[in-house]
């Protein structure tokens, strides 16, 4: 496993990434209700990110990192099935899925 403070810079990029995603749901007209739903579920997982990773616990660190992976791949899927969601969110989902890949991927998970 990472070093906690390691933990916390990658998990920063996925939290920007998140809100990122979020911000840009809320700005797009005709979003799908089940895309809306999964990135407000991914913002509230970010919200308590912070607790989960001072806790230090591997488990519940693990876990996060599983959910949000979940989240991301369902968001993914979604954006890649309705060609006429805009640029902008497709881009932001496909990063906000690639920097939880990244972490999941440094974490071993």
């Amino acid at each position: 496993m990472l070093h906690p403070n390691d933990i916390q810079h990658r998990f920063y990029f996925v939290e920007r990434a998140v809100r990122q995603a979020a911000q840009a749901a809320s700005a797009e007209p005709g979003l799908p209700r089940e895309l809306r739903d999964c990135l407000e579920l991914m913002d509230r997982h970010a919200d308590d990110a912070r607790e989960i990773l001072q806790s230090g616990d591997d488990a519940r660190i693990r876990k996060l990192v599983r959910d949000l992976d979940i989240l991301a791949e369902r968001a993914r899927r979604i954006c890649n099935y309705i060609p006429t969601l805009s640029g902008q969110i497709k881009g932001a989902v496909a990063d906000m899925h690639s920097q939880i890949q990244e972490l999941k991927r440094d974490l071993s998970v």
